[in-house]
């Protein structure tokens, strides 16, 4: 199969848009089909082999954002894809959108980004118009595709709320080979164990962009709690105001790889703090990492968090409430190691792999549709 991806983000900005189309590409690539990146430049001219096409793009709010082309439908034509993939489309992705109605190539769509929300927290006083207007605007792009995957069950009920049609759940895969609980023996984390909490605290951390849409403020709660130790892995706009109002947390900044695993295995209990999050890819990672977890009872973290079995879901309305979801994991380190263990049993099967033979089979489903006469057998 021949697959062109239109991106928002790549390489080498790293975010969840970009880890999920990097995935993709990688099982792509081992599964012997053929890809195409069109993406924002500056970008890497391949990836995995597969050529990367890049447009004008300007940054804005630290994002690269690409601009959109009419030459994508040149592009499109010269590589003759059997379906078009469309990353978190917005600006560039909805221009790829069209031109893939233009060119009668089929395509999918994927829902990631909570935008109308972002875009209402950096509004200002016209937030409520402009996430109006977003919601206008997502209708009409997603329109254009074939199908629409979101990744959990909340997502996919605002989606129909807000009338985009045909829409269907996909959800996000987690290397649980990185990202293990037998981690915590390595060297490199007992040392970092030593440095956060050297007097034996609790370490509860969180993973992510620190900027305003991840109300990473919320660790305010817990900052002050009997022995435990704050950590934030990450980076972001919002930094600088954290650190001022965290004063004793330990800030790591951020990490990728094996050193963001060793991170994750450093942790006591796994702290999320965002409201508006489609999925939360870092819950899956903290619960591969057999790390009881915390977050809010709104978005993905729904689809994600078994109450009570793999970590608590707190009321993100009631102050005071994370707090005391992670007191109690604090006081009890048999329920931690009990939520720990049946989270990475929850996450053990949800490999990239078999991820991406769900998303092959929905591209085989718009390539040759139920109601094709293509597909009828004859008689």
């Amino acid at each position: 199969m021949r697959i062109a991806i239109v991106t928002e983000s790549f390489l080498p900005t790293l975010n969840g848009v970009t880890t999920s189309v990097c995935r993709v590409l990688d099982c792509l690539r081992a599964a012997g089909h053929e890809a195409l990146v069109v993406c924002p430049g500056p970008a890497p001219s391949s990836y995995q082999g597969f050529p990367v096409h890049t447009v004008m793009g300007v940054t804005l709010r630290q994002f690269r954002v690409g601009l959109p082309s009419y030459d994508l439908e040149r592009v499109l034509k010269d590589f003759q894809p059997d379906v078009v993939h469309a990353a978190s489309p917005f600006g560039l992705g909805a221009r790829g959108l069209a031109a893939a109605r233009n060119l009668r190539i089929p395509a999918v769509a994927i829902y990631q980004t909570d935008m109308p929300s972002y875009l209402k927290q950096h509004g200002g006083r016209a937030g409520g118009i402009v996430e109006k207007a977003s919601w206008r605007w997502i209708r009409h792009l997603h329109t254009l595709a074939d199908l629409t995957l979101v990744p959990s069950s909340q997502t996919l009920q605002e989606l129909s709320d807000h009338g985009v049609p045909r829409t269907a759940l996909w959800s996000r895969g987690v290397d649980t080979v990185m990202f293990d609980p037998d981690r915590r023996h390595e060297a490199e984390v007992s040392d970092l164990r030593d440095m956060l909490a050297p007097r034996g605290e609790t370490i509860v951390g969180y993973v992510g962009r620190l900027a305003p849409e991840k109300e990473v403020h919320r660790l305010a709660e817990i900052a002050d709690l009997p022995g435990v130790s704050l950590c934030i892995v990450g980076d972001g706009p919002s930094r600088a105001s954290l650190e001022r109002l965290l004063p004793r947390a330990s800030f790591l900044g951020y990490r990728s790889g094996l050193p963001l695993a060793h991170a994750y295995a450093a942790l006591d209990v796994f702290a999320h703090t965002g409201t508006k999050e489609t999925f939360g890819q870092t819950l899956q990672e903290a619960m591969a990492a057999g790390l009881p977890v915390v977050a809010p009872a709104a978005g993905g973290p729904l689809d994600i968090v078994r109450p009570g079995v793999t970590g608590l879901l707190f009321d993100p309305d009631h102050g005071g409430a994370l707090r005391q979801a992670v007191g109690g994991l604090v006081a009890d380190a048999t329920m931690r190691e009990r939520m720990g263990s049946a989270g990475r049993a929850k996450v053990a099967d949800r490999s990239w792999a078999g991820l991406v033979d769900e998303l092959v089979a929905y591209y085989q489903s718009v390539i040759e549709p139920s109601w094709s006469p293509r597909t009828t057998t004859a008689a």
